[in-house]
């Protein structure tokens, strides 16, 4: 392989490393801007400063997924009021968005 072939061979490998490195930290939530830094303390001597920045994003993932569960208990109820609902009572699921009834509101964080 002349020399010429295997710098390019290289460059393209630590492409594909840098975009599987990218794509798997995507996967986890961090933003692009949270990849950099990533990328900046990956010299094998950055573990704690790695971890505290996993540390709040697992501290965010949490809060969203609280979020969410909030989000599914009051659709959840919506979903069951207009199953519920007879004749020609407005929907609740509406009503609540509209601010009537107070559901929606209580799945905000």
């Amino acid at each position: 392989m002349n020399i010429e072939l295997k710098a390019n061979f290289t460059f393209l490998a630590r492409w594909a490393n840098l975009a599987k490195f990218v794509k798997s930290a995507q996967r986890l939530g961090f933003s692009l801007d949270e990849i950099a830094e990533l990328l900046r303390l990956d010299d094998g001597t950055h573990c704690e400063e790695a971890s505290s920045l996993a540390e709040h994003k697992l501290k965010d993932v949490r809060e969203k997924m609280a979020d969410l569960a909030r989000m599914e208990t009051v659709l959840s109820e919506l979903v069951c009021a207009c199953h519920a609902r007879k004749g020609n009572v407005s929907c609740p699921l509406i009503a609540s968005l509209q601010g009537e009834a107070g559901l929606a509101r209580s799945a905000m964080p």
